[in-house]
């Protein structure tokens, strides 16, 4: 089993709160491009290699779409910020962040569809090497624009910019030229606006996936202002999510490893094999994470140091910590089932799943435990790991009463409609 390792470069450059907004929209690309896992996953399982090149190109046109009402959204974002009370001075410093971050949202709305592509062929290394490159570039670009131009912030919205276009450039004159892609070469045509529809049904309920999870923990962080001392039981929390947040990069490489094999085995019609690889990345992803849980929870005491040398908030961190283990614990299992689902096709009930978890457990459970129970920010946490495990718990048993051989005579069916129609024509 390949374990992937998915690198985000704005991973490294959301430095300040008010970007918070260009990661919601981050996520939503990153989700939405989930739906080529499905599709891409499981034409090339069944050697319909034309597919792949179509299918990237419907979700480039498919992202494009949404940049255009996300441009409008940021072109007033400094009116939006000051209906809602913000200071005018941060509104404008949004607005004009948020307008040099366009040309990296275009770049985005072609390099998740890239990746996806290059994934799902299992072709890795290329693109570690060229995010290491690119990441390279962009501390050295970060570095000559905020503190040698003196642009300060909107020079990190450039860098980002120029980062995310580079890696474009470099990815895409890979896939262009490299004889691995024979067989897949992107190649342009009307199918591409033809399968916007069939796109959209996979990437919609792809990205309510990913959204529903990450919305409710910052809206728990916001409610954490509400408490008493709210600069410190922000922070702590803030941090919590940090360091969920970081251990999920590993998760979540693992699970596009497992929506990989699931997805490139089912189109294949190998029902066995998918499900043999389901339980191998259970194991991987379990064991990843008894080992960080154990290692985080030994180094409880410090942990907080990492971020902060205030005693009071490195003592609560540690109280926080055996909470961040659990966490850790389902975070990978979900990482890896949210995998299966966008593997096999049936990101809509993950959606389901997702919806219930956090918003009819997790998010009323942190608020009673926070705010009725006086818990604070201990109780906010709890319920992201009430809501975590709801939705590891609903996945896993989604999983393990899958049939497999049902998923498989589905792939192949999706894998070959088309061609099968036009071949009876």
């Amino acid at each position: 089993m390949y374990i992937f390792l998915v690198m985000d470069l704005d991973s490294w450059s959301h430095i300040d709160n008010k970007s918070a907004d260009k990661l919601l929209v981050k996520m939503l690309q990153s989700g939405m491009a989930g739906g080529l896992e499905t599709l891409c996953g499981q034409a090339f399982g069944a050697e319909q290699f034309h597919k792949l090149g179509t299918y990237t190109y419907t979700a480039i046109i498919s992202l494009t779409l949404i940049c255009l009402p996300v441009c409008v959204l940021w072109n007033f974002m400094d009116k939006f910020l000051s209906l809602v009370g913000q200071d005018p001075l941060i509104s404008t410093g949004v607005r004009c962040f948020s307008m040099w971050l366009i040309p990296a949202l275009f770049a985005s709305a072609i390099l998740k569809p890239l990746t996806r592509y290059c994934q799902t062929q299992s072709s890795i290394v290329p693109m570690l090497l060229t995010t290491v490159v690119v990441l390279a570039f962009h501390i050295a670009t970060c570095w000559i624009l905020i503190y040698k131009l003196e642009i300060g912030k909107n020079g990190a919205a450039i860098a980002i910019s120029l980062s995310t276009w580079l890696n474009v450039v470099l990815l895409g004159f890979y896939v262009m030229c490299s004889s691995v892609f024979e067989k897949t070469r992107i190649a342009f045509s009307k199918e591409a606006f033809l399968s916007v529809g069939e796109f959209y049904r996979y990437a919609v309920p792809s990205a309510v996936m990913v959204c529903l999870k990450w919305w409710s923990c910052e809206l728990l962080i916001l409610l954490s202002g509400l408490l008493p001392n709210p600069k410190l039981e922000t922070s702590v929390l803030s941090i919590c999510l940090t360091i969920s947040t970081l251990h999920f990069t590993i998760s979540y490489g693992v699970g596009v490893a497992t929506s990989t094999r699931v997805s490139n085995e089912l189109g294949a019609g190998k029902p066995e094999a998918a499900r043999l690889a389901v339980w191998a990345a259970i194991f991987i992803a379990t064991t990843e994470a008894a080992t960080v849980s154990t290692i985080l929870f030994l180094c409880r005491s410090f942990v907080g140091y990492a971020y902060s040398n205030e005693k009071q908030l490195v003592n609560y961190i540690a109280v926080m910590t055996p909470l961040i283990c659990l966490s850790v614990f389902m975070d990978s299992l979900q990482a890896v089932l949210s995998g299966v689902a966008r593997g096999s096709g049936w990101q809509h009930i993950g959606a389901y799943i997702n919806l219930g978890a956090f918003y009819v457990a997790g998010l009323p459970m942190g608020i009673v435990l926070g705010f009725v129970l006086h818990l604070r920010g201990k109780g906010l946490w709890i319920g992201i790991v009430i809501g975590s495990a709801v939705q590891s718990t609903l996945l896993f048993f989604v999983t393990i009463f899958t049939n497999w051989k049902k998923q498989a005579i589905k792939a192949r069916e999706r894998a070959f409609l088309k061609t099968s129609s036009s071949a009876g024509q």
